[in-house]
């Protein structure tokens, strides 16, 4: 076993380079630690989460049967790496800004990778905060984990806590009914990011659930402009696409043309990109952060774009995702910015009472500071023999 002193172990996507799994993996970890608390992030990086990102990509992914297509994953495997030796400089550049915000913000690289579940027999940790992010989303994570409910053997884990675990939307299908209600049983308290999916989680969790803002509003915004690096350029329209969205990329094109500033695409990947738009492939979460807080306007169908939009306080437009709507109408929604999301007569210019939109993020940064507090002291029920 590792010498560690460390209390609270983190198990989120902090492994895949993608800017919002990043960053909320951040702000956990630093509130906790800025409490006083000695936590960190397991280094749980399995294959189906980091292979993705590799020179040559493994992809796997399932059916709706639940079957994994090993065709799907040669042929992503041979095109991934055909795509990433043509722009090797750019490939190259991207994973070095986030390896390198990884390194610098979220693990401590002495500690050994965890590829596998049987890795977690030994860690030391008392206590586990699964979440937040799609951690029980079988799409991302390729069918259900056991490890993001905490569901493995480990003799001194005492309690596990989900914080703003999400599901990437109200529910899942009812193929996964039957293994969810199992692992769900394993986690002593229950909170979510989106209410919407409360309902669904109570038809297998008898014990109480709540709704909570993501960790990235934990830190407050000073926290997050200390670690930004900002792009050396102003007055530009800032677009992040998470699925291709003609309507989206209209509106940005009408929009540039009204307002006479040039448009700034992110893309992690080369398949979202949209024609006509000056696009940086390879920024990391902390140039991420300096474009957000720099643009003049900001259009997404990103759930963090829109929550550093509001943490920033821009001018944004929001777009909902085809199959993940869910968490950009709850937090905006929580904001009192309905009017953000696009749609007949949404105007990017409107007015924003962006005092009373802080007293809001306040109120729910209170609760959801107050639920961790509460659970991490081991003071508030929890079973306390070690558990598989």
């Amino acid at each position: 076993m590792e010498e560690n002193n460390a209390d609270i172990g983190i198990l989120t996507f902090h492994c895949a380079d993608n800017f919002g799994a990043m960053l909320q993996a951040y702000g956990l970890k630093k509130y906790l630690c800025d409490k006083g608390m000695q936590a960190e992030v397991i280094r749980y990086e399995p294959f189906f989460m980091t292979g993705r990102h590799w020179f040559i990509p493994y992809t796997p992914r399932e059916d709706k049967t639940g079957r994994k297509w090993y065709g799907w994953i040669l042929r992503d495997a041979l095109g991934g790496m055909k795509t990433n030796l043509e722009r090797w400089g750019i490939f190259r550049k991207r994973r070095f800004h986030m390896r390198k915000f990884r390194e610098n913000y979220l693990i401590d690289r002495k500690r050994h990778k965890i590829l596998f579940p049987g890795g977690m027999k030994y860690l030391p940790y008392t206590y586990y905060i699964v979440g937040s992010d799609q951690i029980w989303n079988p799409e991302i994570t390729c069918g259900l984990r056991e490890v993001y409910f905490g569901a493995f053997r480990n003799r001194k884990k005492k309690r596990v806590i989900a914080y703003g675990a999400s599901m990437g939307g109200t529910g899942l299908g009812s193929r996964y009914d039957e293994e969810f209600s199992r692992l769900i049983q394993y986690l002593d308290v229950v909170s979510l990011r989106e209410e919407a999916a409360i309902p669904y989680l109570k038809r297998f969790y008898e014990r109480d659930v709540t709704a909570v803002l993501d960790p990235v509003f934990l830190p407050g915004r000073d926290a997050f402009r200390k670690i930004e690096k900002k792009p050396g350029r102003k007055h530009y329209i800032l677009v992040y696409i998470t699925e291709r969205n003609r309507d989206l990329a209209e509106y940005v094109q009408k929009l540039s043309r009204e307002k006479g500033l040039a448009v700034i695409e992110l893309c992690t990947s080369w398949l979202t990109a949209e024609a006509g738009f000056e696009v940086d492939f390879t920024a990391g979460p902390a140039e991420f952060l300096g474009y957000i807080d720099e643009a003049d306007y900001v259009v997404s169908n990103s759930f963090h774009v829109v929550a550093f939009s509001i943490i920033f306080r821009k001018k944004f437009l929001a777009f909902v995702h085809s199959s993940r709507g869910t968490r950009i109408r709850n937090i905006l929604q929580i904001h009192g910015l309905g009017d953000r999301l696009c749609g007949h007569g949404a105007d990017i210019d409107a007015f924003v009472d962006w005092k009373d939109v802080e007293r809001k993020t306040e109120e729910k940064v209170r609760e959801a500071k107050a639920f961790l507090l509460e659970n991490v002291t081991g003071q508030h029920g929890g079973r306390e023999e070690s558990r598989e």
